[in-house]
């Protein structure tokens, strides 16, 4: 058994790993990062963000080309299969395994590859894949090991026909119709995705609302536009039982009904990949989804081993698992790269896409706060129009008295990129943060930002 001395060692090549390693080395530590697969990158590259966005982005593209007027002049409508778009994501996958594995030899960060648990509170084992065990001792250790889907004891996962958001990327086929349990995000963005091929989607919800944390308007939107491409919303509904057939899978609720499709995608939660890491041996626990619980420095239970990323939980955002990562290394190194992570836009990639940043109109009615609304339609700005991209807005909330911005919503084409700019606005401080800072700049034209302006025009032509 080789032993390795370390003054990091780090326990997943995800976002959150990556950011951890990365700054721990670049303070000048000696860093090692380990993942249990044969490749960098974790559960974001291969089987989560960058597949399901590449997918996401493929069929927007067939959507946009079969619904595309001009294109009509060229030929017919066409059809892709899963497998077909898939392949533009392995493509993408490929690209930044690449570039990931590149960062870690650019910055001298060993990479081991195996199984990692821990022996003790400095030492980990990492059983490689020919079964080699190698010991890596460390000063601290950042857990970043991510997420899986949930999977209930009494779904048959092995059944050809029951897939969850991991499995779905092995799908051979297009199935004519598909059952997606669970509506959040996840399942939100494969209604999107595989509605925009043909399939026709039964989304069921145990809710009474899609992604009741959006602001109303923003669900309301999203499930109007679901509906326009043919899935069907099922809310408040929780299942009773899921049984496989040759055919297919018939989902049995408890409200009595039965719905069968060709293929079931489970998207009902995820679970913390802490089970094989041996936190029995150093005395971490675990809630009941295999999460592990931090301070604000990251710092858990065990006074030299931190965590970040999915493996926490709130938010399980790949863009926040980075900040984490990074600020948990930080509280390591102490070079004041540390900071608590909770200013984090929602990026939800549904055809059209959504996202958002601070309060909701419901959360400022609830507190009471004196505010007013401010929209734009995509159908009215010049960018979207020449875009082919009409449906979408921009909401901005601001108090009717101080014009401090307080949350920034956007439904829409490029709703992720373009939320960022009211959050630039947001954080600054004082009076800086102001709704008159879009009437006071010249954006340019025609651009999807534009659409800042003319929401702030309307915001404050309602005050008196």
């Amino acid at each position: 058994m080789a032993v390795y001395n370390y003054d990091v060692v780090v326990l997943g090549s995800g976002p959150a790993g990556e950011g951890a390693a990365m700054n721990a080395a670049k303070a000048g530590r000696k860093v090692a990062v380990v993942d249990n697969r044969p490749q960098v990158g974790g559960n974001c590259t291969h089987l989560g963000t960058i597949p399901s966005k590449a997918l996401r982005h493929s069929v927007r593209q067939i959507m946009q080309y079969n619904t595309n007027p001009l294109f009509r002049q060229i030929g017919e409508p066409r059809w892709f299969s899963f497998p077909d778009v898939l392949k533009s994501a392995e493509r993408v996958i490929d690209k930044q395994v690449a570039s990931r594995t590149s960062y870690y030899a650019r910055n001298r960060i060993d990479v081991f590859f195996g199984t990692a648990s821990f022996a003790d509170e400095q030492t980990v084992e990492v059983v490689c894949p020919s079964g080699v065990v190698e010991k890596l001792v460390a000063k601290q250790v950042i857990i970043a090991t991510g997420s899986r889907p949930y999977r209930p004891a009494d779904i048959d996962f092995h059944h050809p026909r029951v897939y969850d958001s991991d499995t779905i990327l092995s799908l051979t086929h297009t199935p004519r119709r598909l059952i997606i349990y669970g509506a959040g995000v996840i399942g939100s963005e494969y209604a999107s995705i595989f509605s925009g091929l043909g399939v026709l989607v039964d989304l069921i919800d145990n809710r009474d609302q899609l992604l009741s944390f959006l602001d109303d308007e923003i669900s309301d939107a999203l499930s109007y536009h679901l509906r326009n491409n043919n899935v069907l919303i099922r809310h408040n509904e929780d299942y009773e039982r899921i049984e496989g057939v040759e055919s297919g899978v018939i989902l049995h609720l408890k409200s009595g009904k039965k719905i069968k499709a060709d293929a079931l995608l489970w998207c009902n939660g995820r679970t913390g990949n802490t089970d094989k890491l041996g936190l029995e041996n150093i005395g971490i626990k675990v809630n009941s989804r295999g999460q592990i619980e931090v301070d604000q420095h990251y710092r858990t239970s065990v006074s030299n081993i931190y965590a970040a990323g999915d493996v926490i939980g709130w938010p399980s955002l790949a863009s926040a698992a980075y900040d984490q990562g990074r600020s948990a290394a930080g509280s390591v190194v102490e070079n004041d790269s540390w900071r608590f992570v909770n200013d984090v836009p929602t990026g939800i990639y549904t055809i059209p896409e959504i996202s958002s940043i601070g309060k909701n109109e419901k959360e400022l009615t609830q507190a009471k706060i004196p505010y007013e609304v401010g929209k734009a339609f995509f159908k009215s700005m010049a960018r979207a129009q020449i875009s082919f991209e009409p449906v979408g807005m921009l909401k901005i909330l601001f108090h009717r008295d101080t014009l401090e911005i307080l949350g920034v919503h956007c439904f829409g084409y490029q709703a992720s990129e373009i939320v960022h700019i009211g959050q630039a606005i947001m954080n600054q401080k004082g009076e800086a943060n102001s709704i008159k800072y879009f009437v006071n700049t010249t954006f340019n034209y025609p651009t999807m930002a534009e659409a800042y302006r003319v929401a702030a025009f309307d915001g404050l032509n309602r005050l008196f």
